[in-house]
């Protein structure tokens, strides 16, 4: 995977996507190999990565646009995963799905790579025991939350899941979540943030209304694409 700024390269994704939804890339760093990352030696695994590990770990705002099943999911895994502290019970990264069984997909995928390190992570899902989960985020608070965005902000609300020690925010298939009605939740939940929380947003495509979205205006994203 490499970045691209060549216009005649760009990939319009699904059928019925608006050229609009295709951005180009403003991150032009890349490495040769993946050990060229200087990732944590549990992380140096054999799933497919992409080049967007890198402005992740630095710390940056960033946009990663490829298309379905291209490794986003490991990527922002990846990312998550080098940046927390694992010696601070707290929870220090916060993932939002659309869906509960995306969201129990990716805990699972985040916990396939989290357990040689011994990073914990909780899906933060409607249908589960409430009581359980409330003592789990209290007693235990996992390194990583991933979630729905109407559960979260419940536990957010209610106290029970401390945004204090958060200090990077995942917004997973960004195009759908902001289209599915989601916006209002999202922006609650971007709310009880620090500001200086960082933010990575994989997704397959990324139209224009989502950079121009109030809550990521104020953010200096940069833009990397498959």
């Amino acid at each position: 995977v490499s970045v691209s700024q060549d216009s005649q390269s760009r990939d319009n994704g699904p059928d019925g996507m608006e050229p609009e939804g295709v951005i180009e890339s403003n991150w032009n760093e890349i490495v040769d190999s993946f050990d060229d990352m200087n990732l944590s030696e549990p992380l140096h695994h054999d799933t497919k990565v992409e080049q967007a590990i890198l402005p992740c770990i630095k710390g940056y705002d960033v946009i990663a646009q490829a298309q379905s099943g291209a490794g986003k999911m490991a990527t922002f895994s990846i990312s998550i995963l080098q940046q927390i502290e694992l010696d601070l019970k707290a929870t220090q990264a916060l993932v939002l799905a659309p869906t509960r069984e995306l969201a129990q997909q990716t805990q699972k995928g985040v916990m396939a790579l989290g357990d040689y390190m011994g990073a914990s992570c909780h899906a933060c899902i409607r249908g589960t025991n409430v009581s359980a989960e409330v003592q789990k985020l209290q007693m235990e608070a996992p390194h990583i939350i991933v979630g729905t965005p109407g559960h979260v902000f419940d536990m957010l609300n209610r106290r029970y899941l401390s945004p204090k020690y958060i200090k990077l925010f995942v917004l997973d298939k960004a195009d759908e979540m902001l289209s599915r009605g989601f916006k209002d939740q999202i922006y609650d939940i971007f709310q009880k943030l620090h500001s200086n929380t960082q933010v990575v947003l994989p997704s397959a495509t990324m139209p224009s209304d989502v950079l121009e979205n109030e809550f990521f205006q104020k953010k200096k994203l940069l833009i990397w694409r498959a």
